[in-house]
């Protein structure tokens, strides 16, 4: 029989985590814009070096909330004060559960005083959408979901393009789009600039750490908006390269974002139990992966908290209320794991890699490069004297830096330049997951180094959850 909901899915699966870890989906894709355009160490290096140009148009939820309720609905779905977002700004929104475990987190715009957009993965808008229908808001939602990941050749139409211009050269490429000096924007706020004949919306930002602007408009306009860009490049005398799917992916390695921790609605009752009834079967949640060497038969495991990434510095807690005030209160104050970047010992990747050239002998886990994206969220165990101690939540390889860097949590008290062991591989020789192919475990050691690991998103990154000293 088939199943409709996402509860359906689990009573028949047994065991959630088991569920996951063997899911069929497939490894997580970044849909419609190429692979490459030159290769994906000079795109990296761009972003460092000169200025890169990232389109994404297609990877990523577009949610559109108005109405008379909208900014009362929304704060009091996310954990974000409101009390300081006017117009023509934006914050990173991060809703939480009733036990305070995150969903998952997207960029919300507000436009109006009654309208907002998000954007970036589908959690946070299954939730939104769900919220919406459960409680008695007078809002409007619309949803613009991401292209499919395989479109086997169908045509792709979005709401907006999205294009984002960065690296230290970026400034020159702006000016020249606009005409004119473009308006000093401040970290994290929206204002118009131009693009050749077209007025469009410029977010200051930037995913790896140098300077940039984030513009967007009409869909249809996405062809003329590119090719205003490339001409301002050329004009501008700067090397503007390409960004494909396989660099844009690592661009938040040395930035310090952690973008899929796994949404914790898979256990609870009362809202949660209804939201699981409401996901269908085929939902991002129902489907996704679970990878890496960390297996539990707890699902609740693999949860993090606003305070595991470092999000705590901006939950509203002068709101009357909002879903999971209660639980984060008693949570703060408590000690609590903490976001780092690992670095990976050379030796031991190289070591890695070179088993899959060793016939006759079982190998480890193929590192792909330059970002293992074999499943919708990792978790990797982290050691220290046999005492699992964190996980690594987000890996691949930085050309930039020379070296393999992951994201992820560890225990309140390691210290940055601790040594700790990765254990890379899954156990039992791999799991049912049409990424994993059979193999062993390996042990990679990793030293803790600093979040953002970039010393251009450390020093330069506005006061944000990047660079937020815990």
């Amino acid at each position: 029989m088939a199943r409709s909901n996402l509860s359906e899915v689990l009573k028949s699966a047994g065991n959630t985590v088991e569920l996951l870890r063997n899911s069929k989906v497939g490894m997580y894709v970044y849909p419609v814009v190429a692979a490459e355009f030159s290769n994906w160490r000079s795109e990296q290096a761009a972003w460092r070096n000169s200025a890169v140009l990232f389109d994404q148009s297609h990877h990523m939820d577009e949610l559109t909330v108005e109405g008379p309720d909208a900014e009362k609905f929304l704060a009091y779905h996310g954990v974000n004060s409101f009390s300081n977002f006017d117009t023509n700004r934006a914050k990173h929104f991060v809703p939480v559960t009733p036990a305070g475990h995150v969903i998952g987190d997207q960029i919300i715009f507000r436009e109006r005083e009654d309208k907002f957009i998000l954007v970036g993965r589908s959690p946070t808008s299954n939730w939104l959408m769900f919220c919406a229908a459960y409680g008695k808001w007078n809002v409007r939602l619309k949803y613009d979901p991401r292209s499919p990941s395989r479109p086997e050749g169908e045509r792709v139409l979005r709401t907006h393009y999205r294009y984002q211009i960065q690296g230290p050269d970026a400034p020159k490429i702006f000016e020249k789009m606009n005409g004119g000096p473009i308006p000093d924007i401040k970290f994290f706020h929206v204002d118009k600039i131009k693009v050749g004949s077209k007025t469009v919306n410029a977010l200051r930002h930037g995913m790896s750490g140098a300077p940039g602007l984030e513009i967007w408009g009409p869909y249809e306009d996405k062809a003329y908006i590119y090719s205003v860009i490339l001409e301002s490049a050329k004009a501008a005398g700067v090397d503007l390269v390409r960004c494909g799917s396989r660099a844009y992916s690592t661009n938040t390695l040395e930035s310090g974002w952690i973008p899929s921790p796994l949404p914790g609605i898979y256990t609870g009752d009362g809202m949660l139990a209804a939201y699981r009834d409401w996901l269908g079967a085929d939902s991002y949640e129902a489907t996704g992966a679970i990878g890496g060497s960390f297996v539990s038969s707890n699902i609740e495991d693999y949860y993090v908290t606003p305070f595991e990434l470092g999000y705590d510095f901006y939950i509203g807690w002068k709101k009357d209320d909002f879903i999971g005030k209660s639980a984060l209160e008693k949570m703060k104050g408590q000690t609590s794991r903490k976001k780092v970047t690992f670095e990976w010992n050379a030796e031991d990747v190289v070591n890695v890699i070179a088993s899959a050239f060793r016939p006759g002998e079982d190998h480890f886990k193929w590192i792909d490069f330059p970002q293992p994206n074999y499943a919708s969220t990792s978790a990797d165990r982290i050691m220290r004297d046999g005492k699992m101690v964190g996980m690594s939540m987000f890996n691949g390889y930085s050309y930039n830096e020379r070296c393999m860097l992951s994201l992820g949590i560890v225990d309140a008290d390691v210290e940055i330049g601790d040594v700790l062991t990765l254990v890379w591989g899954e156990p039992d020789g791999g799991s049912g997951k049409t990424s994993v192919e059979p193999h062993e475990q390996a042990e990679i050691r990793v030293r803790v180094s600093p979040t953002p690991y970039s010393r251009e998103a450390r020093e330069n990154y506005a006061d944000s959850w990047r660079s937020k000293k815990g």
